[in-house]
């Protein structure tokens, strides 16, 4: 049996479907329903009911998938055990993180380093959960929301969501908006996988609120482009482009209660230097107070 193999059965199971599950791990379609068959012929089992459209786990593969993930997760943790002992110490780290974070805190962070820190690498965490990006390769990775254990996290100071404007609008020159006037704008949001999206839907939810009138971009650069010429509001936690003025979202009457996005940094508590990762994610915590005063 191989870990590849297991791999494909988890990310499969995580994605429901054949198709997204070849496209997250880069195989074609066919090799990846053969490794998956050949993984049942092993098994003796059948790992998913096939259904048209999604592929839902058997109670063998319901019952199976914990295990698979824990040999990965273990896999994983000798990898980098042995990298570090070969080493002796950490040389590298890899920081993991949505595409707005990465560019706003992550990239920023990394030019106060040190010549004595690991050496810094960073990829974008496109959707992907704590431990799957974890499980590709990052070392320390930030996501929206606590992760679950057995990763060890630190919780980041919560980062504004805001309201963006052209220089025209009747908001600007404001500190705050109420969510229900903006709920009545038309607005330009990011995809629902992106933190500071989810954290709007969800409070629109809580509110009894409805947007209708939005329009996806694709990112919180080209939402703030979209906004400068004239389509809507913008809606995003990055940092201001093209002149924008912005307002905070007010959640209530309390000043305290706007709209946020609460990041944690996380790491796994195997890692053979989970006390550097540990210190690192308090650095990036102490950067983000500096850089976005409350």
């Amino acid at each position: 049996m191989e870990l590849r193999t297991l791999g494909y059965f988890v990310a499969t199971a995580d994605a429901g479907t054949v198709s997204a599950a070849a496209e997250r791990v880069h195989v074609t379609q066919p090799s990846l329903s053969r490794q998956l068959r050949g993984l049942e012929r092993e098994l003796g089992v059948d790992l998913f009911e096939r259904g048209q459209r999604r592929l839902e786990l058997s109670p063998a593969g319901r019952a199976l998938l914990p295990r698979a993930r824990a040999l990965l997760d273990d896999a994983e943790a000798l990898r980098r055990a042995a990298r570090v002992h070969a080493r002796g110490a950490l040389e590298r780290v890899t920081v993991a993180a949505p595409a707005t974070t990465l560019t706003d805190v992550v990239s920023p962070f990394l030019t106060t380093l040190a010549p004595a820190d690991p050496v810094p690498s960073v990829r974008e965490t496109d959707g992907s959960s704590a431990q799957e990006a974890l499980r590709a390769g990052a070392d320390l990775v930030i996501v929206a929301g606590r992760p679950p254990r057995p990763l060890a996290s630190r919780a980041l100071p919560p980062l504004p969501v805001w309201a963006y404007l052209p220089g025209d609008h009747p908001w600007v020159g404001e500190r705050r908006v109420g969510l229900a006037e903006l709920a009545g704008q038309p607005l330009v949001v990011l995809p629902s996988t992106h933190p500071a999206r989810r954290v709007l839907d969800a409070a629109l939810t809580t509110a009894g609120l409805d947007a209708p009138r939005l329009l996806e971009a694709s990112n919180g650069t080209v939402a703030q482009a979209l906004c400068a010429a004239g389509r809507g509001v913008a809606v995003v936690s990055d940092d201001p482009r093209f002149d924008l003025a912005r307002v905070a979202v007010a959640l209530s009457g309390d000043d305290d209660d706007e709209l946020r996005v609460r990041l944690h940094c996380a790491w796994d508590t195997r890692h053979p230097a989970a006390e550097v990762l540990a210190e690192l994610a308090g650095r990036i915590g102490d950067f983000v107070v500096a850089r976005y005063p409350s």
